[in-house]
């Protein structure tokens, strides 16, 4: 039988209903007689609680007692979920994060995954027993402390573990039943992706989809996991992200099924055919807009009257990325007659303030006269393949827009991708114009949050 790896997010596992419920389903699995790893989040809201908690007694808690503190919602988690399954009879055994063994460097809050060694898992399972691992954190490889992954961490441990194992898929729950052409809260009729490729999932998520995070899915990229991203709370086919639609995966305990074919069934019925504008059908060429992302958590700095001068806009640059900051667009428009230009840039809002600091403090060396942050942006991402050997997307997407009177203040490309900086005030009008305007739009509701969250 297969080995599959299972994250269930915070919503999933709320509440002892909750736990129950994600224990007989993963209960199905094993005894079906699949061998499974369960990583778990913490529970609901547990991790902003324990923030909260410590912000209370501390303004500014040490990044390692931080780690030590929020690596205690997991911890939780799998103990619970552990329990709740050997009440069902199942043998279950749970982990932290160091005990199944990720090792990462020592960066406290940002942790990267170094390598996994996951003997202790692979004892458990040889044993017959379901391992359950607490997400979102590791042990640093130099200092043995306890660390965490970042946002998404829990879903980073998920598809590592699944590489390590080499696991037949890794299935990535939440309140959702997969992927969507939008989010659903802002273009109700969005419809659900049956199949998307690692490239195309990788844009939507680097672009504000909250479904997946891009670090988790660029690890499944790299070493060839197959993610399947469905809700805890139905027994729906979710969205397969693969990069080999032939090669089959289980989809439910005694279903398995290729990603080709997956578009055509339902995993409650595996004989039951989805409706035909599902998705293209085989043999039929792919959608060209897999979907539409958006984000509202970016800001552009403006750095006015820079010289024009050779390495100006370099020596910007090292100061903005020496403060970790992650930068997203670039725009730089034409010298004026006292030879300088304006540059801007977006970044993610919480990376916005070391890099204004950072700026301030080399405005001699850089030579520019003033420096403006605007935090009331949003971004609109089109992504899909079929964008290659289709012109005309560019078209459709600014005539879409120009008829809805949404002004857009930045552009940035990729061969799969436009993004769009707009007024953060018409950001979901964006949104939806651009979903109508390229027949994304089910005829029919399709979107179900179970939980609240989207997660």
């Amino acid at each position: 039988m297969s080995l599959v790896v299972q994250k269930f997010g915070g919503s999933s596992v709320a509440d002892a209903d909750s736990i129950k419920r994600v224990a007989r389903r993963i209960s199905m699995y094993s005894r079906a007689g699949h061998k499974v790893v369960v990583v778990v989040s913490a529970m609901g809201d547990t991790t902003d609680d324990l923030i909260d908690l410590a912000e209370q007694v501390s303004p500014n808690p040490p990044p390692r007692e931080m780690d030590m503190l929020v690596t205690a919602g997991e911890r939780i988690s799998m103990a619970v979920l552990s329990m709740a399954l050997n009440d069902t009879g199942v043998h279950a055994r749970a982990y932290t994060g160091s005990q199944a063994g990720l090792i990462t460097d020592e960066v406290h809050g940002k942790a990267h995954i170094l390598r996994v060694t996951p003997g202790r898992i692979e004892e458990a399972l040889e044993e017959g027993a379901v391992a359950i691992v607490a997400g979102f954190q590791g042990v640093s490889q130099t200092t043995k402390d306890i660390t965490t992954l970042g946002r998404g961490g829990s879903d980073t441990t998920a598809v590592a573990l699944a590489a390590a194992l080499e696991a037949d898929v890794c299935e990535i729950y939440s309140d959702v039943d997969g992927v969507f052409t939008a989010d659903p809260r802002i273009a109700p009729a969005a419809r659900r992706v049956p199949v998307i490729s690692s490239e195309e999932m990788l844009e939507m998520a680097a672009n504000g989809s909250k479904i997946l995070m891009a670090r988790s899915v660029e690890y499944a990229r790299r070493y060839g996991v197959p993610l399947h991203v469905r809700s805890s709370y139905s027994g729906r086919l979710g969205t397969i992200v693969t990069d080999e639609p032939e090669r089959e995966i289980p989809i439910d305990p005694d279903v398995t099924l290729r990603p080709a074919d997956a578009a055509r069934r339902d995993a409650a019925d595996p004989t039951k055919e989805l409706p035909m504008d599902d998705i293209a059908a085989p043999g039929l060429e792919a959608p060209i807009i897999s979907g539409v992302a958006h984000d509202r958590s970016e800001g552009k700095i403006t750095v006015v009257e820079v010289p024009d001068a050779p390495g100006k806009a370099a020596l910007l640059f090292d100061v903005v990325a020496g403060t970790g900051a992650n930068i997203d667009m670039i725009v730089q428009n034409s010298s004026t007659v006292d030879d300088t230009v304006a540059i801007s840039l977006t970044l993610p809002e919480s990376d916005a303030p070391a890099a204004l600091e950072a700026i301030e403090q080399a405005r001699e060396a850089i030579g520019f006269t003033e420096v403006r942050y605007d935090d009331q942006i949003g971004k609109v991402s089109i992504v899909g393949a079929g964008m290659r050997a289709h012109p005309g997307v560019s078209a459709t997407l600014f005539r879409s827009l120009g008829e809805a009177g949404i002004n857009i203040d930045m552009i940035s490309t990729s061969e799969i991708r436009i993004s769009v900086v707009t007024e953060q005030s018409r950001l979901g009008d964006a949104v939806r114009v651009i979903h109508t305007a390229f027949g994304l739009d089910a005829e029919q509701t399709e979107a179900v949050v179970y939980g609240g969250t989207g997660r």
